[in-house]
């Protein structure tokens, strides 16, 4: 059904540098549903901690609140793909992210400020799902650059990085004398998503012509999507998200602790999120190369290197390999599974295909913030839970590595 519509679309001719130009514009959805909705809230973790008296299991909280509320909309996704389209969820999720962080900062309780993060997560899952989906229409156009542009549209994840960790120290800076300064910084961020999100109407409108030409003859009936032949992949995905979000969610304030000073921070996080964005040329091959599930084993295996090293040791360099073997790997790890979709389903499959990913993924990010914070309060500190960390994705790799290809 995709190949028929593809064909009849006016992108099917364009040239392989204007779909680029496309998926990096697309990859502001993945800037604002990941990079800044969920990412940019490690920034912020250290001074709500000192300023409202939370533990790190408290603190961990926030993002398993805003994982729960992932998990949410990637289960409603399918039928709300199915009622409205890709484009206008994608736009609609947009929209919805901005508000949800901007009212962000305007509590300072812990319950609604954990029911803004959950509803943020419903909407960044809005987002990221309908985005991957229209990514990988894209790259059907021209397979052979299925993966680069993938790539481009995960990467997009690390312009959110970067633009959270040099906006967010600034406002900080700026607010520091003010009581809860810190809520001027959801401010900026809920400001930027909403640029982000005027800027994407752009490539959703030119991104709707794949969905609406008229199919040339009658349909082929739909297959049902089913989990079981790639439960070693989804379980991998699985503890890849209980891994990689520990990680994220505590880096920053692991090195405030070890005594790292602000402006080295503010680069560490930068360049991280820089590494996102070279990383969709990195691995590109990778994910075009294999069937299976070689590419997500390996990039498992890397980031449990990644998530490892800071754990071990405070000498500046080691933490900075950290952070950019970490940023380089980790977003190429969710467009794995996308590319995982792509070459073992039939088309009409790819938005469940991706939207079972995103629940396993999800239900991952649940459990991992939250048990790192708890092992965080307890003797040995962050270190022994990005140690967890390491661990399960380590796990998710061995698992990943027996997924098998579907198709010949």
């Amino acid at each position: 059904m995709l190949d028929i519509m593809s064909r009849h679309s006016p992108l099917s001719q364009a040239s392989p540098l204007s779909l680029m130009g496309l998926a990096l514009a697309l990859s502001l959805a993945a800037a604002v549903s990941l990079g800044i909705t969920r990412f940019a809230y490690g920034l912020l973790l250290p001074v709500m901690r000192a300023d409202l008296g939370w533990s790190y299991t408290l603190a961990g909280a926030m993002n398993t609140a805003n994982a729960l509320g992932y998990l949410l909309g990637a289960l409603a996704t399918p039928r709300l793909m199915q009622r409205l389209g890709a484009v206008t969820l994608l736009l609609g999720g947009a929209l919805l992210a901005s508000l949800f962080m901007g009212l962000s900062g305007f509590f300072t309780s812990a319950a609604p400020l954990l029911l803004q993060r959950l509803l943020a997560g419903v909407a960044s899952a809005f987002i990221f799902i309908a985005g991957g989906l229209l990514a990988a229409r894209m790259g059907a156009l021209q397979p052979q650059r299925g993966g680069l542009l993938l790539g481009l549209y995960y990467g997009g994840t690390g312009w959110g990085i970067t633009l959270s960790a040099l906006g967010v120290p600034l406002v900080l800076g700026a607010a520091a004398g003010v009581p809860h300064g810190w809520v001027w910084a959801w401010w900026a961020l809920a400001a930027v998503c909403c640029a982000a999100t005027a800027a994407l109407w752009w490539p959703a409108s030119r991104l709707r012509q794949l969905g609406a030409a008229p199919a040339a003859g009658p349909a082929a009936p739909a297959t049902a999507f089913h989990w079981r032949p790639l439960g070693y992949a989804l379980a991998g995905y699985g503890l890849f998200g209980v891994g990689y979000i520990g990680y994220m969610t505590f880096v920053i304030a692991l090195l405030r602790e070890q005594g790292v000073a602000p402006g080295a921070i503010t680069g560490f996080y930068a360049l991280l999120g820089l590494a996102v964005v070279v990383s969709a040329r990195l691995w590109a091959g990778l994910l075009d190369r294999y069937r299976g599930g070689q590419a997500l084993a390996i990039l498992n295996t890397l980031l449990g290197v990644a998530t490892l090293l800071p754990a071990l040791t405070s000498s500046w360099g080691v933490v900075l390999v950290s952070g950019l073997l970490f940023g380089g790997v980790f977003l190429s790890v969710v467009a794995s599974t996308t590319a995982l979709v792509r070459h073992n389903l039939p088309a009409e499959q790819w938005a469940a295909g991706i939207s079972a990913f995103t629940i396993v993924f999800a239900a991952g990010q649940i459990v991992g913030p939250t048990i790192v914070g708890w092992i965080a309060d307890g003797p040995g500190g962050l270190s022994r839970g990005l140690v967890f960390s390491a661990l399960a994705l380590w796990l998710g790799a061995l698992l990943a590595w027996r997924q098998r290809p579907l198709t010949a």
